[in-house]
């Protein structure tokens, strides 16, 4: 009886601290989600649910802004940095993982260590280098500075998969005739779905919510990235604030993240555990 109360004891505190959890890290967007649908008016009162809700908000935040086109800019440079970084990444993880040469480990290692500098620390850089190439106040100069941190990751962890698969693939590919290239795209591509899933939406995110860079390097309202978009909508003090319009622009940002998260779990999943455990 003693052991069976310690299992239900384990077991409701278990079940406690998921909820806990849950809670935790829900309660923010629906707090979001409620605040967004409450009148402004009303917002004062911070109502659990709003009793008569409302689409002002988000009706004002395309009215008074660009706001579609922000969004599609970030559509296109998430998604132009994800497959520039994926490409590339599946190439040089081919290069790192299965073709020896001399500094391989030492180059693994430099690509890693790229992706550990505070934005910060190259915003200057980068500046002089958008500005030389002519990117300034144009979305390719956001491409091209997010790949400074979302390449060295895909690299790295397509890598480490790359090089788990078993090399009596590529032997057998090599022996009917492949190619380098027919046997990254033929053999190897469709066994790396999962990694490629897990790294894209992970760059995906990252380009998605970026903030420093878009502020520095595009200075037009219709170039603007949705993360400076809803950090630009202001209405005097602080206490004026339109916090409705801000917390129907964040919604309107985030449910498009937790969308691919959801469509894409399966493969996300296994993409994180693949390689836990060996046969």
């Amino acid at each position: 009886m003693g052991h069976r109360t310690k299992r239900r004891l384990g077991r409701a505190g278990l079940y406690a601290l998921v909820a806990g959890l849950l809670v935790y890290t829900i309660f923010p967007f629906y707090w979001m989600t409620v605040s967004s649908l409450t009148p402004g008016s009303a917002l004062s009162a911070a109502q659990p649910v709003p009793l008569q809700p409302t689409l002002e908000h988000y009706a004002g935040v395309f009215a008074e802004q660009p706001f579609g086109r922000n969004i599609l800019n970030s559509v296109v440079v998430a998604t132009a940095t994800v497959a520039l970084s994926l490409v590339l990444a599946v190439t040089a993880a081919y290069a790192l993982s299965r073709v020896h040469f001399r500094g391989r480990p030492a180059l693994l290692l430099t690509v890693l260590a790229v992706s550990m500098f505070p934005q910060i620390a190259v915003l200057s850089g980068m500046l002089e280098l958008v500005t030389w190439l002519g990117l300034y106040n144009s979305l390719g100069s956001l491409v091209l500075s997010y790949m400074i941190f979302t390449l060295p990751f895909t690299v790295w962890v397509l890598t480490t998969f790359m090089r788990a698969l078993p090399r009596e693939l590529e032997e057998a590919a090599i022996v009917d005739g492949a190619a380098p290239w027919q046997i990254v795209t033929r053999v190897f591509l469709p066994l790396l779905w999962p990694a490629l899933a897990t790294t894209g939406l992970l760059a995906f995110i990252f380009a998605w919510n970026e903030f420093l860079f878009a502020l520095t390097f595009v200075l037009s309202d219709e170039e603007r990235t949705v993360p400076v978009a809803i950090a630009l909508i202001s209405g005097g003090s602080a206490q004026e604030l339109p916090w409705g319009r801000i917390m129907a622009a964040s919604v309107i940002v985030t449910v498009p993240l937790i969308a691919l998260v959801l469509v894409f779990q399966r493969r996300i999943v296994s993409g994180l555990t693949a390689g836990a455990v060996k046969g």
